[in-house]
């Protein structure tokens, strides 16, 4: 199955960065990709935190979501639809009933543009190193569910896809959790890692998730000096089953492709059978 990572540098116009989101899309596409990951916050990089909630929306019906308030999720299931695509939608703040915080969520699309899996990043970010603060709980609320969809290549294989969002990088035992039943085939984690952390941690851990969990990972992010300031790591890249780096881009917006090969994941689980070797 071919697929794309996709990496941008996001602005505070929601409306530019769905613009650039869309030809990037549309470039993954015409590429030959079945499956495209889109970044954390591709919508907004906002001037300060609290900008995520003016643009929240209420979670749209999953087969309709071209409602007044539902913007948003409309062109990203359009977007699915129209280029024939799974989409692994990035993150988009989704409003709750009984908080002023929001979701920060994750929204998978099947080509047909339904909504058929959503996950709300459980682990959120804090870093203080005496000159730099960041929060995400000051004004986001942690979701409580680990996610996995099944998504069908064009060959008519089914990938088992479990879902991760950035800081979520660091849990081991989430995806553990979520190949527990079902091995994955791949995990899918949009970021817009620190340059501080991403210098340090971020290939080492992308590639730890693919060793331990024998399979491959797709990493699309954030990449560049943003116009509130903030530096992202980028490095959007996909990781196979071996841990080995099959394609990345360091910095700048742009379209990571990448070929998966089950037969190559199958070969490595029978020479590595570890996953059966579980205990605990």
């Amino acid at each position: 199955m071919k697929v794309a990572a996709i990496q941008m540098v996001s602005t505070p116009r929601v409306d530019e960065n769905f613009a650039v989101a869309r030809s990037l899309i549309a470039q993954a596409a015409a590429a030959g990709a079945e499956l495209v990951a889109l970044p954390e916050y591709f919508c907004l990089m906002g001037e300060h935190d609290g900008d995520k909630l003016t643009i929240a929306e209420p979670l749209a019906d999953a087969t309709t979501p071209g409602t007044p308030s539902t913007p948003m999720q409309h062109v990203l299931a359009e977007t699915a639809r129209e280029f024939g695509v799974w989409l692994i939608a990035g993150t988009l703040p989704i409003r709750t009933p009984d908080s002023d915080k929001v979701h920060n969520a994750l929204l998978v699309y099947d080509p047909q543009g339904v909504r058929v899996a959503r996950y709300d990043k459980i682990h959120l970010f804090c870093f203080d190193d005496g000159q730099r603060r960041y929060d995400e709980g000051a004004t986001l609320l942690p979701g409580n569910e680990a996610v996995a969809v099944d998504v069908t290549a064009r060959n008519g294989e089914v990938w088992r896809v479990g879902l991760g969002i950035c800081y979520d990088l660091r849990f081991p035992e989430l995806f553990r959790q979520l190949g527990a039943e079902q091995p994955l085939d791949l995990i899918v984690l949009p970021a817009a890692f620190t340059d501080t952390t991403g210098r340090a941690h971020w290939e080492l851990l992308l590639r730890a998730r693919a060793v331990e969990n024998l399979c491959h990972v797709l990493a699309p992010a954030q990449g560049g000096v943003h116009e509130n300031g903030r530096r992202t790591f980028g490095h959007a890249m996909a990781v196979g089953p071996w841990g080995e780096v099959i394609a990345v881009l360091s910095e700048g917006p742009g379209v990571v492709l990448a070929d998966l090969a089950k037969d190559k994941q199958n070969k490595v689980r029978s020479q590595l059978p570890a996953l059966s070797h579980r205990v605990l």
